[in-house]
C-alpha cells in the first residue's frame, strides 16, 4: 500500500506541472492587453513599458512561466492588476466561500442522489425506479443557472423567505454559522446540488442494478443470507465506484461554480474568476485557475487512495 501511495504521489507531480503550464499558456494566448483595465486610454508608451516591466510582462514567456511557478511554490501568486492586493489572499478568501458552498451542495447532492440511485437500482423496473430515475434525469437536464433564477423568483421575490444575493448581513468577512448567514447559502447550495444529484443517482442506480444481477448475489441468497446481509454486500461493492463519481463531482463543483456564484453574487472563486476575466486581470486569473486545478488534482489523488483502501483489487489492476 505504501509503495502504491508513493507511486501515485509521483504521478501527481508531472500532472500538476502540466496543468500549471496549460493554465499559464491559456491565459497568455488570449487576445487583448492585460493592462487595459489600469492604464488610461491616453497612456504614454513610456508608462505602458514601465507597467509591463513592473508586472514582468516584458520578459519572454518561458522566463515568465519559470518565475511565476517558482513564486507560486512559495505561496506568492503575484498582485492583482485591478485591485493592487495580493492574489493569494484574494483567492484563499474566495476559496473558503466556494468550499463552504460546494461542501453543502455536495452533501445535498450525494445524500439524495445516492438514496435515489440505490432505491431505483434495488427496486429496478418498478414504479419506485421510474419515479427516482425520472427525478434524476430532470436534475441532469435542467440548466442550473436557469433553476437558480426560478428559485430566486419563487423563494425570494414571491414568498420572501430567503435572500436572493450576497453572503450575509455584513458580507463574507464576518461569516458565522447562524441562521442570519446560513439563509444566504441555501438557494445557491440547492441550485448547485441539482446536477451532482442527478449524476450520482444515475451512476449508483446502474451500479446497484449491475451488482444485483451478478451470480455472487444469487449464491449469497442460496446460502440463506438475509436481505440485510445482501444489502450490505451490495453497498460494499458499490462504494468504490460511487466514491469516485462523488469525488469527481466535488471537483466539478469547486471549479464549475462561476454561473451559480454570479447569479447569487456569492463571493467565491467562480465570482472572482468572472471578475478577473471581465477585467482581464492576468495575475488574478492565473492564480485562481492554478489553485482550483491543484485542488482538482489533489482531490483525484485522495479519491484514488480511498478507493484502493476500500477495494485492494484496484491496486493490483
Amino acid at each position: 500500500m505504501l509503495q502504491y501511495l508513493l507511486k501515485r504521489l509521483l504521478y501527481a507531480v508531472p500532472i500538476a506541472l502540466g496543468v500549471s503550464l496549460v493554465c499559464f499558456l491559456m491565459v497568455h494566448i488570449a487576445p487583448g492587453d492585460p493592462l487595459v483595465s489600469v492604464l488610461p486610454a491616453d497612456a504614454s508608451l513610456d508608462l505602458q513599458n514601465q507597467m509591463r516591466a513592473a508586472y514582468g510582462f516584458d520578459k519572454p514567456l518561458p522566463l515568465q512561466f519559470a518565475l511565476w511557478i517558482l513564486r507560486a511554490l512559495s505561496g506568492d501568486l503575484g498582485v492583482s492588476i485591478a485591485t493592487g492586493r495580493p492574489v493569494a489572499a484574494e483567492v484563499w478568501r474566495a476559496l473558503g466561500n466556494t468550499f463552504m458552498l460546494a461542501v453543502l451542495a455536495a452533501l445535498i447532492g450525494f445524500i439524495l442522489g445516492g438514496l435515489f440511485g440505490f432505491v431505483a437500482g434495488y427496486w429496478r423496473d418498478t414504479w419506485i425506479d421510474r419515479v427516482a430515475s425520472g427525478l434524476s434525469i430532470v436534475g441532469v437536464s435542467l440548466p442550473h443557472y436557469w433553476m437558480g433564477m426560478v428559485l430566486v423568483i419563487v423563494f425570494s421575490v414571491q414568498l420572501n423567505w430567503l435572500p436572493a444575493t450576497g453572503a450575509g448581513p455584513g458580507g463574507s468577512a464576518d461569516w458565522a454559522w447562524d441562521w442570519a448567514h446560513i439563509r444566504f447559502l441555501i438557494l445557491p447550495a440547492v441550485t448547485m446540488s441539482v446536477i451532482p444529484l442527478g449524476i450520482v443517482a444515475r451512476s449508483v442506480r446502474a451500479l446497484v442494478a449491475d451488482i444485483l444481477s451478478q451470480e455472487f448475489v444469487d449464491a449469497l441468497k442460496a446460502k440463506g443470507l438475509t436481505d440485510r446481509g445482501v444489502l450490505m454486500h451490495v453497498v460494499k461493492n458499490a462504494a468504490p465506484t460511487g466514491l469516485a463519481v462523488m469525488g469527481l463531482q466535488l471537483g466539478y463543483l469547486l471549479g464549475g461554480s462561476i454561473l451559480i456564484e454570479t447569479v447569487f453574487a456569492w463571493p467565491g472563486t467562480g465570482f472572482l474568476l468572472g471578475n478577473a476575466i471581465f477585467q482581464r486581470d492576468l495575475p488574478l486569473l492565473q492564480g485562481t485557475i492554478l489553485v482550483l486545478a491543484m485542488f482538482f488534482v489533489t482531490l483525484n489523488l485522495l479519491v484514488d487512495i480511498l478507493q484502493t483502501w476500500l477495494d485492494p483489487r484496484i491496486k493490483r489492476a
